[in-house]
């Protein structure tokens, strides 16, 4: 399985925690939110164990110790329902699955898993309505489609989009590889992102039968740049799309049908993409308000800042370091922000200084499980 993204990338990650790796107890407000963790487990060739659960004191930021919340075998990418208590995991594996669990405090009961019908899912995401949940199959190129019944578990599969090409660089574009997929906010629209043929798929979901179509060709990136993840202004018309093969951030204009024009493309990192140490981005997010763009980089472990005051022209501001190793995934829940240090089993805190938009640590990195997803919980 893949630590950048993908199998056959980067060095292998370690089998066990990093040697002083940082645990801490901290004493949290009783208000205190939940925060979920997906990891790689012996399967993956990482170790945790399955779903982490932590709890967050939203005035502090801090996290407590994360606890198992839910045995499977890697779970490395995590998804909430929009309005039901129910949570979602990919099961990074040679034959994929998607796996659902219904939220009971700190514990996960669970839904059933399904058949992604590819391999190494590695990111899923619910349609706007919440009645179907969309996955990449990153090894297999492939996009599945699962609706849900009223009480949020699994139904069968009902489409299955393979897509074909390869890319430039043939140690990693061999063949189609899905990345990541973006629904629409409202509508019926999503997008897929491929790193495997540097191209974004617009496509379309029935809602009546859980299929998707594509009415326009796939957006094609820059040659090379292998296109990971993509994020959204929060106004609409802008989408950021990061590229984890040439370390770049592509700023897109989002039309009236979803089409993407591109208006601009900077360095995701002050560490050129290649070189030992390079940046290799993986994931990417526009920060509250729409005023600041976040892009974790793995190799110099760091994570950029760029202003959004003029939206189409991202402009370069910062990069902190993440105080672990191979920021894999980090979500902004409020004013922080907590970073996946993948290689280094720890999960960074950072408080979001709100006149500048950089981050700065929050005491030191939480010990957790080879971790790769963080999710606000319910």
């Amino acid at each position: 399985m893949s630590d950048a993204g993908g199998p056959g990338s980067g060095p292998a990650r370690p089998t066990r925690m990093a040697e002083g790796s940082p645990v801490r107890a901290v004493e949290l407000n009783p208000a205190a939110e939940t925060i979920y963790l997906g990891c790689y487990t012996a399967e993956g060739g990482g170790n945790g164990a399955g779903v982490m659960v932590a709890r967050r004191d939203p005035a502090t930021g801090q996290l407590s110790e994360p606890t198992l919340a839910a045995e499977c075998a890697s779970p490395s990418f995590l998804a909430r329902h929009p309005y039901r208590p129910v949570l979602y995991a990919v099961n990074e594996l040679a034959a994929g699955t998607v796996s659902a669990w219904s939220v009971h405090g700190d514990r996960l009961r669970p839904l059933g898993s399904r058949s992604t019908g590819g391999s190494s899912p590695c990111h899923l995401a619910f349609a706007a309505t919440g009645g179907h949940l969309v996955s990449a199959n990153y090894v297999s190129g492939s996009v599945a489609v699962h609706p849900v019944d009223d009480d949020g578990a699994l139904l069968p599969r009902t489409d299955l989009q393979a897509h074909s090409g390869t890319g430039p660089r043939p140690d990693r574009q061999a063949g189609p590889h899905a990345h990541m997929v973006s629904p629409d906010p409202d509508g019926a629209g999503l997008y897929v992102v491929d790193l495997g043929t540097d191209a974004v798929h617009r496509y379309l979901l029935d809602p009546a039968t859980g299929t998707l179509t594509e009415p326009d060709p796939a957006v094609a990136a820059t040659p090379g740049s292998g296109p990971r993840h993509l994020a959204r202004h929060p106004d609409g018309r802008w989408a950021y799309l990061v590229g984890e093969l040439d370390a770049s951030v592509t700023a897109y204009e989002i039309d009236g049908a979803g089409g993407l024009t591109e208006r601009a493309r900077v360095p995701a990192s002050e560490s050129s993409a290649g070189a030992a140490g390079g940046a290799q981005p993986a994931e990417i997010a526009v920060g509250p308000g729409g005023r600041y763009l976040y892009v974790a980089n793995r190799g110099p472990d760091t994570v950029a800042v760029f202003s959004l005051a003029a939206p189409d022209q991202p402009r370069y501001l910062a990069e902190v370091p993440t105080g672990g190793h191979w920021p894999r995934h980090f979500t902004i829940v409020g004013d922080h922000l907590y970073i996946a240090n993948e290689r280094s089993g720890s999960v960074g805190v950072f408080g979001i200084d709100p006149s500048d938009g950089v981050p700065a640590p929050v005491g030191d990195p939480v010990a957790a499980p080879t971790p790769t997803c963080v999710l606000p919980g319910f």
